[in-house]
C-alpha cells in the first residue's frame, strides 16, 4: 500500500508529465500555423501537389532587367538560374532589393509561372544567402 507521500508525489508527477504534454502540444501547433515553407523556381514548375491558398516562400535571385515598377505594384522576375517565376508586390521593396541580388518573397501561388508576394525580403549583404537558395543555385549552376 502507497502512503500518502508516495501518492502525492505521483498525482504532482502526473498533473506535471500532462500540462508538459498539453503545452508542447499547443507550441507545435501554433508553430506548423507560422511555418513558410522555401521553394525555388524549378522546385514550383516540377511540383504535383502545389496548394494555391497556402502561403510560402520563394527564393532565387532577381533578374536583369525584370524590374517593372508602376503606381500601383513592382513586377520581377525570379530566378534559380534554372526556371523562372514572375513576382507581383504591392508595396514598398526594402532598400537592398535590386538586380542581381537574393530575394525572398512571402505570399502565394496564383499559378505556377505567377507569384503574388506580401512581403519581400531582400538579402543583407554579400555575405548572407539562405542555405536552401545556396544549395539550389550550385546546383543550377553544375
Amino acid at each position: 500500500m502507497l502512503t500518502n507521500k508516495v501518492k502525492k508525489r505521483i498525482s504532482f508527477l502526473g498533473l506535471l508529465l500532462v500540462s508538459v504534454v498539453t503545452a508542447v502540444f499547443f507550441i507545435l501547433k501554433s508553430l506548423s500555423n507560422n511555418i513558410l515553407y522555401f521553394k525555388s523556381p524549378t522546385e514550383i514548375k516540377l511540383s504535383q501537389d502545389i496548394v494555391y491558398t497556402k502561403k510560402i516562400r520563394v527564393g532565387g535571385m532577381v533578374k536583369k532587367n525584370s524590374i517593372d515598377i508602376s503606381d500601383k505594384e513592382i513586377k520581377f522576375i525570379i530566378t534559380d538560374l534554372n526556371n523562372e517565376l514572375v513576382v507581383s508586390f504591392k508595396g514598398t521593396v526594402p532598400n537592398l532589393f535590386s538586380e542581381g541580388k537574393g530575394v525572398v518573397a512571402e505570399g502565394r501561388l496564383q499559378d505556377k509561372d505567377f507569384f503574388i508576394a506580401d512581403r519581400i525580403l531582400a538579402k543583407h549583404d554579400e555575405k548572407y544567402m539562405p542555405p536552401e537558395l545556396k544549395d539550389i543555385m550550385k546546383k543550377n549552376v553544375e
